[in-house]
């Protein structure tokens, strides 16, 4: 064991590598190094990663006060290093307490740490002259506080470096997003909340269909309530991430909470949505309620994560990302949907199938059959009765109601 871990105390602590949904500038990725003693948060490092992995920029680094003196913060800081071997590092401007600690701690990379380095090695992920203010801010706490501060590892530590930043500050290139593509990738969001008693043995219940569980589950949260806020994932696996991440921040309830995550496509013929997007993720900006696809659904306690229960609908049923606010919800999502995001009566849940050429015509056929049919009597075949209009009119009756959408808050756990 090496580095700060060996100094660790025996304390049952865990390290997690997680991501961090939260709106950032520019395409960087957040991240976040959890440090989890006996299950509690005991600290968080939070930083951002450039989209070719080859720099790291550092914004937090915390400990909660029950958890200080044991080295978690360095044993974090370390993990960050290991994760990321052959990025440039930028530990930014330090606070009076965060410079004491960098004075105690071990760099255990010097060489990738920007501050240590001339600005033509790195320039093109950083801009300079915010980083050499930097260093010029952690130099002045240094010498007002009586510190090293690794002071021999800086690159030309103390000297003017206004001519510097000038020089450089043309090398710095603005990283843009390549993350998924809503209009045509399957994305997974996750929604955490509580169950009534019964409905919770029942989505539990292995001895019943999974799919009969599922369609259970969907009509109890309401089939217009994916969750707006969620961050819309590549895997499964990052959506039920978030569920657990939250589930870290604010763990109440400590049971009977389950973990949802939702499949789902854009529905066809629908123009893309406002959305925010990043290296793994989509975010929708202000729903009005959009219309999806969902193909499937998983959900999983966070007591056994281990046990994960699935489906996947085929053909889809057509659902909605509820609206961010009731007041600015599309006029296709009202028709459909209430302000909790049930259906509306009358409404009823429906499959879709995209690649079905006769979806959506079945007006259309039916005339078109009684059409063929009249011909065939007036013909004088005498297998086939005339047809009669009340035939027709039953067969518009029983047609489903055209897609359309409305709204509804997720039940999320408060």
């Amino acid at each position: 064991m090496a580095g700060a871990e060996a100094r660790l105390d025996n304390t049952g602590t865990a390290l997690w590598l997680t991501d961090w949904k939260v709106d950032v500038p520019l395409a960087w990725t957040p991240r976040r190094v959890m440090a989890l003693v006996g299950g509690e948060q005991a600290g968080q490092l939070d930083f951002l990663v450039h989209p070719d992995g080859q720099a790291v920029s550092v914004w937090m680094l915390e400990v909660e006060p029950p958890f200080q003196r044991h080295n978690l913060a360095s044993v974090m800081m370390d993990a960050l290093y290991a994760t990321h071997p052959t990025a440039w590092i930028d530990h930014g401007r330090r606070t009076q307490d965060e410079a004491r600690w960098w004075d105690r701690y071990t760099d255990p990379a010097p060489e990738r740490n920007i501050h240590n380095r001339p600005p033509a090695e790195w320039a093109a992920y950083f801009e300079a002259p915010a980083v050499l203010g930097q260093r010029a801010g952690n130099a002045y706490l240094n010498r007002i506080n009586g510190l090293d501060g690794h002071a021999a590892a800086e690159y030309r530590n103390g000297e003017r470096l206004e001519a510097e930043a000038a020089q450089w500050v043309s090398a710095y290139r603005e990283a843009s997003a390549r993350g998924p593509d809503p209009a045509a990738a399957e994305l997974y969001g996750g929604l955490r909340l509580v169950l009534p008693d019964g409905l919770q043995r029942a989505v539990y219940d292995e001895r019943q269909s999974v799919g009969e569980r599922a369609e259970r589950l969907l009509d109890h949260i309401g089939h217009g309530s994916l969750p707006f806020a969620a961050g819309w994932n590549t895997t499964r696996a990052a959506a039920f991430g978030d569920m657990a991440h939250e589930q870290v921040v604010d763990p109440e309830p400590a049971e009977g909470a389950t973990h949802l995550a939702f499949r789902v496509r854009l529905a066809a013929g629908q123009e893309v949505p406002q959305h925010d997007l990043r290296a793994t993720w989509v975010s929708y900006v202000r729903s009005p309620g959009i219309e999806v696809e969902l193909t499937g659904m998983a959900w999983r306690s966070p007591e056994t994560p281990w046990v994960t229960h699935a489906a996947d609908f085929e053909p889809p049923i057509d659902a909605a990302i509820a609206p961010e606010y009731w007041h600015s919800a599309s006029a296709q999502y009202t028709a459909r949907f209430d302000e909790i995001g049930e259906l509306r009566p009358g409404q009823s849940p429906r499959r879709s199938d995209t690649g079905d050429l006769f979806a959506g015509r079945e007006a259309d056929i039916a005339a078109m059959a009684a059409r063929l049919r009249a011909g065939t009597y007036q013909r004088g075949a005498p297998s086939l009765p005339a047809p009669a209009r009340e035939t027709f009119e039953k067969l518009r009756a029983h047609q489903q109601v055209p897609p359309e959408h409305s709204q509804r808050q997720s039940p999320r756990l408060r």
